[in-house]
């Protein structure tokens, strides 16, 4: 068999490999033991497997290939953040994120080849849309992160969150079946609490998550509550208006009783005033929110700047007095285009 004919073994269920061991025969137990490497150990390689007799490996290496990521590059900023590029087995890339703190790291990952949304303020939006990403490749990222963060600064993997480059709503399964093995007791074994999904707001796809039950969180991408603010910045709102995303969340929180989070990058003279943060409050009485209020970091070829020390205490001062829960998030890894919106991938895709 060439390597062209060859499946890609991460994509059968145990069932199915089990299945295949059964009809070459080999003792079904044989499976369990495969995906256990897979999915447990994330190995990329069948010769990694090594309490399989070398007749069995053999066996696998005949008729499956492991599509695995491999680390292309990596930059580490002066305050500890490093930027991975993760290059695909069809030679496309992607960037994540390992944010290291005192005791833990997150990974920040990827879920699309560039973006198809379009945000004004975002650098992966200028690329396009090229491509989803399969479970897999989204898990390879948070399973070499991991590694990494233990490797380099000897920290355990703590947090995900689905905020690198695309649109998770948009990769749906692909994006709901990564989550599904990274927190499976025959995966990675992560709590659902400790990852979070970041949408720019797909309404439709919002309600699929409150019936789907989900356990992990959500964040929502919003930066204003205001229908026109919102048409010029992000243009997925035309479709998804501030009614349609209340109305969505709405339906969410009956369902599963989580409370959102909505991440606010403030911008200068743009989304930064009193009014802004009013409207912003009025939007928030509707369901139980956090509201993560970001700093800006520059994107080259955009308008937009930075608001002043003085609008953010301002601003925030002003959620607070509505009794709202406020975060002030500082950047990370702006040095290297680490930081929110910059991922911008400046290798080929």
């Amino acid at each position: 068999m060439t390597e062209e004919t060859k499946k890609d073994i991460r994509k059968y269920t145990l069932d199915e490999l089990n299945d295949f061991f059964i009809s070459n025969g080999e003792k079904a137990f044989r499976s369990k033991q495969v995906y256990e490497w897979l999915w447990k150990k994330s190995v990329t390689s069948f010769d990694e497997m090594t309490n399989l007799s070398k007749k069995t490996r053999s066996l696998l290496i005949d008729n499956f290939i492991i599509k695995s990521v491999k680390i292309k590059q990596q930059q580490k900023s002066y305050d500890g953040t490093i930027k991975i590029v993760f290059e695909l087995y069809d030679g496309k890339t992607v960037e994540g994120v390992m944010i290291p703190s005192e005791k833990r790291a997150t990974a920040c990952i990827s879920s699309q080849v560039g973006c198809a949304l379009g945000c004004t303020f975002c650098a992966t939006g200028k690329l396009g849309f090229i491509r989803n990403l399969e479970f897999d490749e989204i898990y390879d990222q948070v399973a070499l992160i991991s590694k990494l963060a233990t490797e380099e600064l000897d920290l355990k993997l703590s947090n995900i969150v689905y905020m690198g480059m695309g649109e998770p709503l948009l990769n749906y399964d692909n994006v709901m079946k990564s989550i599904d093995i990274i927190t499976s007791e025959n995966g990675l074994a992560m709590s659902p609490q400790r990852i979070t999904v970041s949408t720019a707001g797909i309404s439709k796809m919002i309600k699929q998550l409150g019936d789907d039950n989900i356990r992990f969180n959500l964040a929502i991408s919003l930066h204003t509550a205001n229908n026109n603010k919102r048409n010029e910045i992000m243009p997925i709102n035309k479709q998804n208006s501030i009614t349609d995303l209340i109305e969505a969340i709405k339906y969410f929180h009956e369902k599963t009783n989580n409370r959102i989070t909505f991440e606010y990058i403030l911008f200068k003279n743009y989304n930064d005033s009193i009014d802004d943060a009013n409207e912003l409050a009025a939007f928030c009485k509707n369901f139980p929110v956090k509201i993560n209020v970001i700093e800006y970091n520059k994107v080259v070829d955009t308008p937009f700047r930075r608001a002043d020390k003085l609008h953010t205490e301002e601003f925030v001062k002003l959620l607070e007095s509505k009794n709202l829960i406020v975060n002030v998030r500082k950047s990370r890894g702006k040095d290297i285009d680490a930081a929110c919106g910059q991922l911008a991938n400046k290798f080929s895709v």
